[in-house]
């Protein structure tokens, strides 16, 4: 195995099998685009089905290739200002430092059409955050070390994954100064090939997890993922996959024990433009109604 994942990427392929492809009650809209010079933006819009709410961010991306560095700039409704710099594979082979900061200015009441209320009272209150991301990658490991700074206090996030012919094996843990103690603690252990993946995960010692997935071929993938919590004598469980009908269009289900059956389906209208349709179907009461319907349309030039 070269480098392993980074420890919330562990079990991702089995993760994106059961959300990629699915957006239910909800009306989107993305936009990406790039320039010649590389600068990059994407813009996204949704609207909530059942709350009416509008949502909305805006990213720009700059890659200094020659350098190492990547310069973001992101915003959104809740109107929160965010920067972040990257400096990668420079001061080291393998090393990745990242300086992260979000700011919400205190700018009174924003136009109405733009947000709501909710949003308005949390904009009389400034909050301002920063972060700074560490991380190391090498054959057989990947570690990461961030210190977040907000109006909470200061906490120190570290994981950590090794890996070794194709098993794996991660730690996760936060250390929150103000309290002077470790407020998570996370084990992970999983095998992994290009064609099956198996993952297994304990969280604070009372969250159990797993997953499973496999290629069948190179148009199926499924999944399987199942929890439980101690004490609780109810276990979690779902089954999910999806088929790739031809290089234009894809078909994805899924289906949990609470009896909630996922479908979806994308198409790609033609270069640049996809669409993706999603619905959510409540077995128990397929008559009494309350299922959720999703649009989404993606530009990308």
């Amino acid at each position: 195995m070269a480098v392993p994942p980074t420890y919330v990427d562990l079990g991702k392929s089995a993760r994106d099998v059961f959300t990629k492809g699915y957006g239910f009650g909800v009306i989107k809209l993305d936009l990406k685009t790039k320039s010649e010079n590389g600068l990059e933006f994407t813009s996204t819009g949704s609207a909530n089905t059942e709350t009416s709410k509008v949502a909305g961010s805006l990213e720009t991306k700059y890659k200094w290739a020659e350098h190492g560095l990547t310069f973001t700039e992101k915003w959104n409704t809740d109107n929160t200002l965010g920067t972040e710099i990257t400096l990668e594979d420079q001061m080291a082979k393998g090393l990745k430092l990242t300086f992260d900061s979000s700011f919400s200015p205190n700018t009174g009441f924003p136009p109405p059409k733009l947000i709501f209320l909710s949003n308005v009272l949390s904009s009389s209150v400034r909050k301002k955050s920063g972060k700074i991301k560490t991380g190391y990658k090498r054959d057989h490991i990947n570690i990461g070390c961030d210190v977040d700074y907000d109006i909470n206090g200061t906490a120190i996030h570290g994981a950590g994954v090794v890996g070794y012919e194709g098993w794996l094996a991660g730690y996760q843990m936060t250390f929150e100064a103000g309290r002077n103690r470790i407020t998570q603690s996370n084990f992970a252990v999983g095998f992994k090939t290009d064609e099956f993946q198996l993952h297994t995960n304990v969280n604070d010692g009372t969250e159990f997890g797993g997953s499973i997935y496999q290629k069948v071929n190179d148009q199926l993938e499924t999944a399987v993922n199942l929890a439980w919590t101690a004490g609780n004598s109810n276990t979690r469980f779902g089954i999910a996959a999806k088929y790739q009908i031809d290089a234009d269009a894809a078909f994805s289900a899924k289906v949990n024990n609470s009896s909630l059956v996922g479908l979806g389906y994308t198409q790609t209208l033609k270069p640049g433009i996809k669409l993706t349709l999603s619905a959510l179907l409540d077995g128990k009461n397929i008559n009494a109604g309350g299922h959720k319907l999703g649009l989404g349309l993606e530009f990308q030039a």
